[in-house]
């Protein structure tokens, strides 16, 4: 059974449909990704499975348990970390993690999360004195508090320097080593490939691709870049008869093209030099990026804001 499966789930706000028949499953023990630009719909999606916002419509399942009927047996199993993170000014760390874990019946002990997330330290710092990246540790610790079976990360990175980054990669890595399922939402295309098992891109709403980072990668027909060099230099002429070229350049003996058929270009383009004793100096062929991916599928103008 999927730790989630979230089935046509729709919410509307006013005239801006913010989850348009968004259907995906998380596997257990598994960094999910739900990667999109600002203002596809990753929020307000990740919000209606915690039970923040009612849906329109759509099914919610979390641990076998139906989400929208019984919310409060949900959020005993779950952990989330939301985009801001606002507590008192003067309240510390271990002051936090006490409060919270009065809310538990079976909570983890305030001193073993504060090891746990670095900020033993920090533990009795008032919170406005936490730089970001404590704060965004805090958050964790607090989200870790019920012993959550699912962790639920909404953009957990952003605004935070390199260092601080690295450190949250760590620990989102480490919650999977732990056997934690995870659900990460995030704009950054490095995070998800680097951290997640599956990708589901979404965009204006709707779940336009999923799979391995490397599945997406090689499902994909953007485009690959190609750069040959050659003893001496090509008549563009020449290229006229090789299928699939597009954005050719020539500079002296370099030449640079892009292609979605590499195997079938390279091939005649390689028979088109033989034919004429061109010998080949140098091939190189860079395969699309997941960014490329992204960047074709969600290329459709403007975004206004975050949904």
């Amino acid at each position: 059974m999927p730790s989630v499966t979230v089935s046509d789930l729709r919410k509307q706000y006013d005239d801006v449909v913010a989850a348009d028949g968004v259907s995906f499953e998380i596997d257990r023990g598994e960094i999910f990704g739900l990667l999109g630009p600002n203002g596809s719909g990753k929020t307000t999606t990740l919000e209606c499975i915690i039970g923040l916002r009612e849906p329109d419509r759509g099914e919610i399942k979390v641990a076998g348990i139906d989400a929208r009927r019984h919310p409060r047996t949900v959020k005993e199993r779950i952990g989330a970390v939301l985009q801001t993170t606002s507590l008192q000014d003067k309240i510390t760390p271990r002051e936090a993690l006490t409060l919270f874990a009065s809310f538990y019946l079976k909570a983890a002990r305030p001193a073993d999360l504060l090891e746990r997330f670095g900020i033993v330290e920090k533990a009795d710092a008032p919170f406005d004195s936490l730089s970001g990246g404590q704060r965004q540790r805090l958050a964790l610790a607090l989200a870790f508090v019920s012993n959550p079976e699912l962790v639920f990360l909404d953009e957990p990175t952003t605004g935070l320097d390199p260092q601080s980054r690295r450190e949250l990669h760590a620990e989102i890595s480490r919650m999977k080593t732990d056997g934690h399922t995870v659900l990460l939402t995030t704009h950054y295309i490095d995070e998800a490939e680097r951290l997640c098992d599956r990708i589901a891109i979404i965009d204006r709403g709707r779940i336009i691709a999923t799979g391995a980072p490397h599945e997406l990668i090689a499902g994909s027909t953007t485009y690959q870049s190609v750069s040959l060099a050659t003893a001496t230099a090509i008549d563009p002429t020449l290229l006229a008869a090789v299928p699939g070229i597009d954005d050719l350049a020539i500079d002296g003996t370099r030449t640079t093209f892009r292609t979605a058929t590499v195997s079938r270009t390279l091939g005649g383009l390689l028979h088109e030099l033989d034919a004429r004793g061109i010998d080949v100096v140098d091939l190189r062929v860079k395969k699309a990026t997941l960014e490329d991916v992204f960047i074709r599928l969600t290329d459709s103008g403007p975004r206004e804001h975050e949904l």
